[in-house]
């Protein structure tokens, strides 16, 4: 561990994530910016991206040959899905880099960045795959339980229009969504492949988009191999994420609404069919910006370089 600061670079800032990145890089008391790189706000203040920022920095050009050209101990991609590798193959090796986008979430030399699931594999790694919201949310419900599964479990998920990028479309189109729940890519979807990629195992998967900002609940229907009672099924997460300092286990269904602003995940909801005490179903809530890509990042750096999970995200949420 130095014990200089630790210099970040940003490339991508003009969504969601890359300005909850931002903003918290800026609250860290172990980081600092060391650049940041917009190919939409080349040239301009990141003041204009974060409110409150007190940094001069200006935008650079996020062209994979600059980005390479730049001194930091950490690089964060923040870019849209297919951009990332030009930049993977510009950085040294050396340099530790996040990735956000899906590009590397499939790649067996990139650890998969789900610190409640891979905590050592992520200690002193130089390439890391952020996790994508949903399957964030989906793996913390079903790891747990995986070896107990009988058959695919069912996923649905629901999340706020920010998961949907700031690109102008349907998905978040407030008129569109006013008064209104839109399911979409029912079959497919690439959090589906993701989840059961780590999983294992065959996993189905639905989302839809709700009509609040931020913020995601992932429902799932699950199949055992053997009957079980509510306090065991809960005992069961209980003791998986006991020393998991940004996930909570409750006994009542947690709401998408009270995971906005905060860093963690909330587990509960725990249910037995009372006809076949194998069906089970739980819930699982998280901030999409948030658990689902920025402080999911910061909790991968923290752990890359031997800080605790936590710091840097004690002063918010």
């Amino acid at each position: 561990m130095m014990d200089r600061p630790l210099s970040v670079g940003l490339v991508g800032a003009r969504g969601y994530a890359g300005r909850e990145l931002l903003a918290l890089v800026a609250s860290h008391p172990r980081l600092s910016l060391s650049f940041a790189a917009s190919s939409s706000r080349a040239g301009r203040p990141v003041a204009e991206a974060v409110p409150n920022w007190r940094g001069e920095q200006i935008f650079l050009d996020a062209s994979p040959d600059t980005v390479a050209e730049q001194d930091a101990d950490v690089v964060v991609l923040a870019l849209p899905n297919g951009h990332s590798i030009d930049y993977a193959a510009a950085v040294s090796s050396d340099t530790v880099m996040v990735d956000l986008s899906a590009d590397h979430r499939f790649d067996d030399d990139w650890v998969y960045g789900l610190a409640e699931l891979h905590r050592d594999d992520i200690s002193g790694a130089t390439r890391i795959a952020n996790p994508g919201c949903y399957a964030t949310a989906a793996m913390l419900a079903l790891a747990p339980a995986a070896s107990m599964l009988a058959a695919e479990p069912s996923v649905f998920g629901v999340s706020g229009y920010s998961g949907a990028g700031t690109d102008p479309s349907p998905k978040n189109d407030e008129s569109l969504l006013r008064d209104n729940v839109m399911p979409y890519h029912l079959t497919g979807h690439m959090h589906e492949r993701e989840i059961s990629h780590q999983l294992g195992r065959p996993v189905r998967f639905a989302p839809s988009v709700a009509p609040f900002e931020r913020g995601l609940v992932v429902t799932v229907l699950a199949e055992f191999q053997k009957p079980i009672d509510v306090g065991s099924l809960a005992g069961i997460y209980s003791t998986h994420f006991g020393d998991d300092p940004l996930i909570a286990v409750q006994a009542d269904i947690p709401l998408p609404r009270d995971a906005a602003g905060r860093v963690g995940a909330t587990i509960g909801g725990f249910s037995v069919d009372g006809d076949d005490p194998r069906r089970v179903g739980l819930a699982v809530t998280l901030d999409n910006l948030l658990k689902g890509a920025a402080s999911q990042a910061i909790q991968n750096i923290n752990l890359a370089y031997g800080l605790g999970d936590l710091e840097g995200l004690l002063t918010i949420g």
